[in-house]
């Protein structure tokens, strides 16, 4: 590809702060649960490229189709989501990243893909990373609003007052929180010079077993950061158990005599298969009449964000 800014590119990363920035040089935007993607427009192509690196053009023909209308020398850094009912599905998403280029476009037909853009990296082929957010979120802006769907900007407020409103609000279609960003900051890839605000307790934990066969486990054995042992999650949605099933290490070498055990809540002690390191699981732990934990989504490869 021509241009002066060719994948794989790194994105640039927020650091998790616990209550809203304030201040008078801040900009706030949702932060939609989604996919992180990157879009190369040069000359008659285009490449999607994952915060991962992977170029996923064949998984989303659909965006690829829809990031023809940019100009030549664009590249977008942003989120991709999937509606449904009124709300971004997660799982959705996944399903999408995951398909083979046989079974993407049937799935885009079923599953559209949308883009939330948040940054502009390039344009014309000018490399837009070193001047400020600011110029940068008008020079997107300019950009995208005559295109409409599938590819638009992320809303963005200056007003603390109106983020906090979107923080209480905006989860009921699926946001899960806030980005904030220095209206002066130029676009650091690799580095977490942002900051988000989540709603979720969620936690990354190991995944150190599972219970039921491998091929369709029933919940996952984790080893969670301040638990003296291990737990049993709660069961498994349908989609999370057939992404277990293809992500599961195998079992851990020299997993031999007596299975171990772990705690599941509301059930006691119950035995289960070891894996080997290597995959992690965001989760929540909530209370209901007994205190549960349950798996979010899987730490996959292909994962954005």
């Amino acid at each position: 590809m021509s241009g002066v800014l060719r994948p794989p590119l790194r994105v640039a990363l927020a650091e998790s702060v616990g209550t809203l920035p304030r201040g008078a040089n801040l900009a706030y935007e949702p932060k939609f649960d989604g996919h992180r993607m990157l879009i190369f427009r040069s000359g008659a192509e285009v490449l999607l490229q994952a915060r991962s690196g992977r170029i996923v053009t064949a998984a989303f023909p659909d965006l690829a189709a829809a990031a023809l209308a940019l100009p030549d020398g664009a590249v977008l850094d942003g989120e991709v989501v999937v509606w449904s009912a009124g709300r971004t599905d997660f799982a959705a998403v996944q399903k999408r990243a995951a398909a083979t280029p046989g079974r993407a476009p049937a799935l885009a037909r079923a599953l559209p893909a949308s883009y939330a853009a948040f940054d502009l990296l390039a344009e014309g082929g000018e490399d837009l990373r070193p001047l400020a957010y600011e110029r940068r979120r008008a020079r997107l802006v300019a950009l995208l609003t005559p295109l409409g769907p599938p590819i638009q900007a992320v809303p963005m407020t200056r007003s603390a007052g109106e983020a906090a409103d979107w923080y209480a609000s905006l989860p009921a279609i699926g946001v899960e929180g806030l980005v904030v960003k220095r209206l002066d900051q130029t676009y650091r890839g690799g580095v977490r010079a942002w900051l988000k605000l989540r709603h979720t307790t969620a936690r990354d934990a190991a995944v150190i077993g599972h219970t039921g066969p491998a091929h369709r486990p029933h919940a996952l054995v984790l080893a969670v950061a301040g638990e003296a042992a291990p737990v049993v999650s709660s069961p498994l949605t349908p989609a999370l158990r057939a992404q277990a099933a293809a992500a599961l290490p195998p079992p851990a070498p020299g997993a031999g005599g007596p299975p171990p055990v772990a705690m599941a809540a509301g059930r006691g002690e119950i035995t289960y298969t070891p894996v080997a390191p290597g995959l992690t699981a965001e989760v929540e732990q909530r209370t209901t009449r007994h205190a549960t934990t349950a798996v979010v989504r899987l730490r996959l490869p292909q994962d954005l964000d």
